[in-house]
C-alpha cells in the first residue's frame, strides 16, 4: 500500500489506526490520501508496517516490553509518543494529543472488531471530545459519529440509519426516516434506534434536545 500524501490543508482528519479488526485496503487507502498525519497505537504498528504505510506519529504507553526505538529505526522519520498515564486508553491519548497539536478532526480505523469490551470503549469514548475534536469510527460496515442537537444530510432512500443513545437522549424528532421519532426518548439497553432506514431520496433531519446521540451509517 502506498503512503499517505501530505495535505497541508488544516481541515482534512488526521488518522488514528488502533488494534482492531482490520478494514479493507480500498477503505484504508481512500482515508490515507487525504490525511495530513497518520497515528499508529503501540500494538498495532507491525500489522501498519507490513502494509507499507508511513507512519507519522507512533504513541501508546509502551508496555509489556515493547521497544518503540526498534520501531524508530525501521521508519525514519516517526515521532515517538510515550503515554503512559492508565487512566485513559490508548485511543483516547490519541484525541488528546491531536487536539493538543491543534487538529480539529480525526479518522479512526482498526477501532472495532476484536474484542467487544475494547469495541464498546472506542465508540462510546468519542462522547468526551464533542467540542474538542470532529471524530468518525470507520470499518467496512459502519461510520459512527455523534449528532449535534440538529442534524441535516442528504441520503439515497434505503441507506441504513442506526440511532444509539450514550446513556438517555431525550426530545429526539425525526423527518425522512422510515421508522420516524417525535419527541421521543432512547436509552441504551432499553430502547434504541437501530435498524431504521431512509424512506426517500432526498434531505434527513435529526433533532434531539438532551443527552448524547451517535449515528451510525451501516452498509450490508
Amino acid at each position: 500500500m502506498s503512503s499517505h500524501h501530505i495535505v497541508r490543508d488544516d481541515q482534512e482528519p488526521a488518522l488514528i489506526i488502533a488494534n482492531g479488526a482490520s478494514c479493507s485496503e480500498e477503505l484504508l487507502g481512500q482515508l490515507l490520501e487525504w490525511s495530513p498525519l497518520v497515528i499508529v497505537l503501540d500494538s498495532a504498528i507491525e500489522r501498519v508496517l507490513e502494509l507499507g504505510i508511513k507512519v507519522d506519529v507512533l504513541l501508546g504507553d509502551f508496555d509489556r516490553g515493547f521497544d518503540a526505538a526498534y520501531y524508530a529505526a525501521k521508519q525514519y522519520p516517526m515521532e515517538i509518543v510515550h503515554t503512559p498515564d492508565q487512566e485513559k486508553t490508548d485511543l483516547e491519548k490519541a484525541f488528546d494529543y491531536l487536539i493538543q497539536k491543534g487538529h480539529q478532526a480525526a479518522n479512526v480505523v482498526w477501532a472495532t472488531g476484536k474484542r467487544a469490551d475494547h469495541t464498546i470503549t472506542n465508540i462510546t469514548s468519542i462522547v468526551q471530545y464533542r467540542e474538542k475534536l470532529k471524530i468518525v469510527i470507520l470499518d467496512d460496515h459502519s461510520k459512527v459519529f455523534l449528532l449535534p442537537k440538529r442534524f441535516e444530510k442528504w441520503y439515497t432512500a434505503k441507506t441504513p440509519i442506526s440511532l444509539i443513545p450514550i446513556g438517555n437522549v431525550s426530545g429526539i424528532t425525526t423527518r425522512n426516516l422510515f421508522y420516524p421519532l417525535q419527541n421521543d426518548g432512547l436509552t441504551i439497553g432499553y430502547k434504541t434506534g437501530s435498524s431504521n432506514h431512509v424512506a426517500h431520496d432526498g434531505l434527513v433531519v435529526i433533532e434531539h434536545e438532551e443527552g448524547d446521540l451517535l449515528l451510525m451509517e451501516c452498509f450490508d
